[in-house]
């Protein structure tokens, strides 16, 4: 340390010939102990003075240039090497044609830029992103290995100047860096650091949406397959599975990835890893059937892989769901309900006896069961259920009672499926609507979920399931059993949802509960304001011609009752009513004929 202060002492006296010397030991100083010597050179103040020892033509420029990476290795002397004005010399020896120089000012940039503020807004003031992409794009074709270390230390650059800053990102995608990049990696596949860099580079980039169509124009999807079969290490594997997957959230690099073959690399991985007990295995099993997933979430490429029904890779997914494995058969669930996102898939996959294999899974999970289980199992279920046709197919399969099971579950995301899944089986089947609407203890479960405030999905969810029992029903016992439950009410703050659907759907409910049992319900419509509801949504210039209609019918079925007439009375419905006659819909005027002649008539 004593000589390191002489010769520091020396350099600040030194003209830029003699200083040699003083560079070379604190070159070997900053090898020895990088920290202790940085703090020496800072004391000293002789980051000022570095600026000048940058010229080009000086033969010791290499070495203070590695003198500056080396210091900026501390976060401490980042800041301080900005404000010493070491950035725009070392901005000008970019334009360098001296290898050595290139490189030791590569690292001395990157370095400032790490993790730095102050760095990164110096290097884009002086530009000198734009000179570094533009040596990578002139340098990319080279294959010697000196070359391909400075084209690492330009990339690893680039990386330190934009990790984690959106701006910084979207000005090298607008530079065009990422076709460059894509290129590095099929040139120089067999340089691992370049390469890793590149990796590096992709995964930060690929979290930007504006990235993906760049990406999309590029063949990065064979590049990254072609990597990835190479790759022996579990380390490796997973630095493509971290660029792949925001990749895959893009349909079309969905598709490119399909084409390029990475599905069968992914079914490799989980055919080798399915037994496996070490960590690593356990992680890429998850990894590459989570990206199987996300693969199927894209249209085309699922219905590729779907390929009528008789697809290997569907097929294989398949035999997942029967697996002892609780990630596999999560994911060969999950598959199974990206598969079922249209009709003609469902339909085959009911008739080839999925449904089977699903409702066995969910009941290995009904006893303290994995939840994230249940819920894909749940959601394929609702999914395979929306064409017409399967509903009674699944219903004699025993779904519903194999869902009912669930009934008890405390949790959220299961509660919302497996209302949606019973929602889909009732539509327009009577009587399996009529059987559900019945079960006293399904009717208190939705009551009681109607009120999950928490929990908006599935209080909505609730409330549509109550209304789609009578609605599909029809039946006077479903009705007395709502009523019974303390449903009623919940019928009617429905009524008032934001959403237009579930307005009517309460709407019509609420019509034939008045039809089939008004005596019944006498006490819940008046403990619920119906009346008044029904005012209001009349009255409301933004409710739709339907939600006016069914309104109209409800007014005109509640008025057998005594109560329910009286508030009828006191409320001037036929003023508002009037009105509506002269509705350009003509099932709302012709309704608003109707009612003022009953509420005329019965006035």
């Amino acid at each position: 340390m004593d000589n390191l202060s002489d010769a520091l002492e020396k350099l600040k006296l030194a003209s830029t010939d003699s200083a040699e010397s003083c560079v070379d030991c604190l070159l070997k100083a900053l090898a020895n102990n990088n920290t202790e010597a940085s703090v020496k050179v800072q004391e000293m103040g002789i980051l000022p003075l570095l600026p000048t020892l940058l010229s080009p033509q000086s033969s010791c420029t290499p070495k203070v240039a590695n003198i500056i990476a080396e210091l900026a290795k501390n976060e401490f002397m980042r800041s301080p090497c900005v404000e010493a004005g070491l950035i725009p010399p070392l901005i000008q020896l970019l334009n360098s044609a001296d290898q050595e120089v290139l490189l030791q000012t590569g690292r001395a940039l990157g370095n400032i830029c790490y993790d730095s503020h102050e760095g990164r807004s110096a290097v884009d003031l002086a530009g000198g992103a734009q000179i570094v992409a533009e040596h990578i794009k002139a340098l990319s074709q080279n294959t010697e290995p000196e070359n391909e270390k400075l084209l690492t230390v330009f990339c690893g650059m680039l990386m330190n100047y934009s990790n984690d800053n959106d701006s910084l990102q979207a000005q090298l995608i607008n530079m065009g860096v990422i076709p460059t990049l894509v290129k590095l990696l099929g040139i120089h596949s067999h340089n691992i650091a370049l390469t890793e860099m590149c990796l590096i580079a992709f995964g930060n980039l690929a979290e930007l949406e504006s990235s993906k169509e760049q990406f999309a124009s590029t063949n990065i999807a064979e590049e990254l397959v072609r990597l990835f079969l190479k790759q022996t290490e579990h380390e490796k594997k997973e630095m493509i599975f971290e660029v792949l997957a925001p990749l895959a959230e893009n349909d079309v690099i969905k598709l490119q990835l399909v084409e390029a073959g990475l599905v069968e690399c992914l079914l490799e991985v989980v055919a080798q890893t399915v037994d496996g007990e070490r960590e690593e295995d356990i992680a890429q099993l998850k990894t590459s059937s989570d990206l199987m997933v996300l693969l199927l979430l894209g249209d085309e490429s699922m219905q590729k892989l779907f390929e009528g029904g008789k697809g290997s890779v569907f097929q294989r997914v398949l035999s997942w769901i029967p697996s002892h494995n609780h990630q596999l058969q999560l994911a060969g669930a999950l598959a199974i309900a990206n598969f079922a996102r249209n009709d003609g898939n469902c339909i085959h996959m009911v008739d080839t006896g999925i449904v089977q294999k699903l409702l066995e899974l969910l009941d290995r999970h009904v006893e303290e069961g994995n939840v994230t289980v249940q819920h894909a199992a749940l959601s394929a279920l609702r999914n395979l259920a929306i064409p017409v046709v399967n509903k009674s197919k699944m219903l004699s399969a025993g779904v519903a009672d194999v869902v009912l099971k669930f009934l008890q579950s405390e949790m959220p995301p299961v509660q919302f499926k497996l209302l949606g899944t019973l929602r889909m089986l009732i539509d327009t089947q009577a009587e399996a609507a009529d059987q559900l609407g019945t079960n006293g203890k399904l009717v208190e479960r939705l009551v009681e979920w109607c009120e999950a405030k928490d929990h908006a999905g599935v209080m909505g969810e609730s409330n549509r399931l109550l209304s789609a029992l009578i609605r599909h029903s029809k039946s006077k016992e479903v009705v007395r059993t709502v009523i019974h439950g303390g449903g009623v009410k919940h019928l009617v703050t429905m009524a008032t949802s934001e959403h237009m659907i579930m307005q009517n759907e309460a709407l019509v409910a609420l019509g034939l509960i008045a039809a089939l049992d008004l005596v019944a319900a006498e006490k819940d419509f008046v403990g619920a304001s119906l009346v008044s509801v029904l005012h209001k949504l009349l009255s409301d210039e933004r409710s739709a011609p339907e939600i006016k209609y069914n309104s109209m019918i409800l007014i005109c079925a509640v008025m057998g009752s005594e109560p329910l007439h009286k508030e009828v009375q006191s409320l001037a419905f036929i003023d508002v009513v009037s009105k509506l006659r002269a509705h350009e819909n003509k099932m709302v005027s012709h309704q608003a004929s109707l009612t003022e002649q009953r509420l005329t008539a019965q006035s």
